[in-house]
């Protein structure tokens, strides 16, 4: 197999041959049709997340079928297409697991980080951790969504039933989100760079009923706000944007340090929250929903020995929607 390794933080991917891997028991081997480039490894790259493996390859957006299969797999088959998100193991037994709160597991593994990824022509995955995907749509388009895709669903779960939501990034994450909420009828108001009015006219062509720069105030106190850039200095002004009452939900894995700010932007019950990882029910729901939602993934594809150039595309915001590898 071949990939792209990371062998030290701060360092780039650097292309090598490995040895075929083996699956063991439950594991399946995932031959890699696409692979989505998300944020959160430019977290890794950059060190920004504690203890990686190293070397790791990264990637956990990834769609491939099964061609090898471990002892005690049931459910799944050769040839059989899935998708790997960034769980990728949880220890079944810790209090949050017993709990069906398996995405705040005490002895987690997660895809790309802890255990290697998909920015690979193969990968080794617990198969419980697999999700079947069926044949309809394309590979890279359905990359994105074992990640942007399904964090944004559990953000906007947590966000509640609001109809005015505000988003505060449409990369990967938020421009899915969009579409997802216009398609349960809420009304989104999109929040870009200041003075980016490409960003804001991407907003709008997702039916974003506003679009505006970060720095100004929606035209309506807003039921929620989801925060998907990774700037602190976002949630005070996401906390003024939202009604008494309204939540705020912080959506990244990493973020810069929050500044301080008057509690009286809290006050009146608003609410910071966070997310963290996503639970295999969330896929289940999810992706069986995807495919009536009518979504439209805008993506930008890179051959697998371009990853350092999607992840410094990613980096300088050079695309809308969403990079994917494809080996």
């Amino acid at each position: 197999m071949k990939a792209m390794v990371l062998n030290r933080p701060g360092t780039p991917l650097v292309w090598t041959e490995l040895p075929d891997r083996e699956p063991g028991p439950g594991q399946i081997r995932v031959k890699v049709l696409a692979c989505g480039v998300c944020r959160t490894d430019l977290h890794v790259l950059d060190g920004e997340l504690p203890a990686p493996k190293s070397p790791i390859i990264p990637g956990h957006e990834i769609v491939g079928r099964i061609d090898a299969l471990g002892d005690g797999v049931d459910g799944l088959s050769l040839g059989e297409r899935v998708g790997v998100p960034w769980l990728g193991h949880t220890c079944g037994v810790c209090p949050y697991c017993r709990a069906q709160r398996e995405n705040l597991c005490d002895a987690p593994l997660f895809t790309g980080y802890t255990r290697d990824g998909g920015f690979a022509t193969a990968v080794i995955a617990d198969a419980r951790f697999a999700f079947p995907l069926g044949e309809a749509g394309e590979d890279v388009a359905l990359a994105p969504l074992l990640c942007a895709g399904l964090i944004g669903w559990r953000s906007l779960q947590i966000a509640g039933e609001g109809k005015t939501l505000g988003l505060y990034g449409l990369g990967a994450a938020g421009h899915i989100v969009a579409q997802v909420a216009r398609w349960q009828g809420r009304s989104v108001y999109a929040f870009t760079r200041p003075g980016d009015e490409t960003a804001q006219a991407f907003a709008r062509s997702l039916g974003a009923v506003w679009a505006g720069g970060s720095d100004q105030p929606p035209p309506e106190p807003l039921d929620a706000a989801i925060i998907y850039a990774t700037v602190g200095d976002l949630v005070p002004l996401a906390l003024k944007a939202v009604r008494k009452g309204g939540r705020v939900v912080c959506a990244g894995i990493h973020m810069s340090d929050i500044p301080g700010f008057p509690y009286e932007i809290l006050w009146e019950e608003r609410q910071l929250v966070s997310v963290a990882n996503l639970t295999r029910q969330d896929g289940v729901d999810f992706l069986g929903l995807a495919p009536s939602m009518g979504l439209v993934v805008k993506t930008t594809p890179y051959p697998l020995q371009r990853a350092n150039e999607a992840l410094a595309d990613l980096r300088a915001g050079r695309f809308e929607g969403a990079a994917v590898l494809v080996p």
